[in-house]
């Protein structure tokens, strides 16, 4: 996959169709860009929290926005909340966690995909392109259905440890082939391949009909019975990785002219590929082994984001979190409440309002091109 470099003010004719990374805006759309991030953090800020407290209200229970503002403010020390321990469970214990960890997913993926796609300089990466998923999927696999650490080893744990193997793998592959973009990612379809063969072989040869079901349902993302463990350690993975990729955001804005043009600002390009690529995966890992494998969030979202902000990083990061976790809020509200009692795997709702979603990105990308 060949790249074209460009220039900041007139790009030469037919670079976009050369090029792989996302379009470049100008002056003019950066500005506007710039003169709507602050609305636009604002206004994602407030509807994430609006999104939240109405989504833990839908559900057969009746559950309304002041009772879980009420349980909310006892559980942090202000005052009871007069509701039955039933209650106040549903929505402590139950679907507030969920809540928070598919806003936290959400965020994540999207965090990832936006760095992925400006890094390699590819639209089409998202966060597994790394073969991150198919590793956790495998050790996933192993933790379940052969019984790896005798109990003592979560299904979480299994997944993460896969995950980062995986990692581990594609790092030491894109290595030894010379270390760039192309190679990165070569090595991440070789992984991928890889430890999704390891994961049908053990399926196929080991599981029985129940553990098959269970695995299956789980490999296509599910955050039924998550606690607040995992909202704590998502959550504080995110952070770390946010703050990283903040500090990294004028780097990134560098990388989307191409590693040469990046080199002569004065990048490392080698140290920031491996900073950034680590911090992406340990995000994705986690994000991974507590709800399974979530497509789409990360290759659909960090599009959208870009087409109200701009390609500049340091508005773009935020905005694109803040869209991933409210869109993935609701897309575990609908996955959960619309086949009742039936629940559906959130990666299938996320694929099918992805694709659409997808095929328009593209579209408008042909037309503009």
């Amino acid at each position: 996959m060949s790249t074209g470099n460009r220039t900041a003010a007139r790009p030469e004719p037919g670079a976009r169709e050369r090029g792989t990374a996302p379009p470049v805006s100008g002056p003019g759309p950066s500005r506007h860009g710039a003169r709507l991030a602050v609305p636009l953090w604002t206004g994602g800020i407030l509807l994430l929290l609006a999104s939240v407290a109405v989504a833990v209200t839908i559900g057969p229970a009746r559950i309304s926005v002041p009772d879980v503002r009420s349980v909310v403010a006892a559980h942090l020390g202000f005052g009871d909340s007069g509701l039955s321990p039933i209650r106040d469970g549903i929505i402590w214990n139950l679907r507030m966690p969920r809540t928070l960890l598919a806003a936290v997913c959400g965020a994540g993926l999207a965090l990832c995909g936006t760095v992925m796609q400006s890094l390699l300089r590819n639209p089409l990466a998202d966060p597994f392109v790394l073969g991150v998923s198919s590793g956790a999927s495998t050790g996933a696999v192993v933790v379940v259905v052969l019984g790896v650490g005798g109990g003592a080893v979560s299904l979480s744990a299994g997944a993460f440890v896969g995950a980062l193997l995986s990692f581990a793998l594609v790092l030491l592959l894109s290595h030894t082939l010379g270390g760039s973009t192309d190679r990165v990612v070569l090595s991440g379809v070789a992984a991928m391949q890889l430890f999704s063969a390891l994961t049908s072989f053990v399926v196929m040869t080991s599981a029985d009909a129940e553990q098959t079901r269970g695995v299956l349902f789980w490999l296509l993302g599910s955050l039924s019975g998550v606690g607040w463990s995992e909202v704590v350690l998502c959550s504080a993975v995110l952070a770390v990785c946010l703050v990283i990729c903040l500090a990294h955001a004028r780097t990134l804005d560098a990388f989307a002219f191409g590693q040469d043009a990046a080199a002569a600002l004065g990048v490392n390009v080698a140290r920031t590929r491996v900073v950034l690529l680590c911090a992406t995966a340990l995000l994705t890992a986690a994000l991974v082994s507590a709800a399974g494998a979530i497509g789409f969030v990360g290759l659909v979202l960090p599009h959208a984001a870009r087409a109200l902000t701009g390609s500049g990083h340091r508005r773009l990061l935020p905005v694109t979190a803040l869209a991933g976790a409210v869109f993935l809020v609701w897309v575990d509200t609908l996955a959960r409440t619309v086949l009742d009692p039936q629940e559906i795997p959130v990666g299938v709702v996320t694929a099918l309002i992805g694709v659409p979603a997808f095929v328009l990105v593209l579209y408008r990308t042909r037309s503009t091109s």
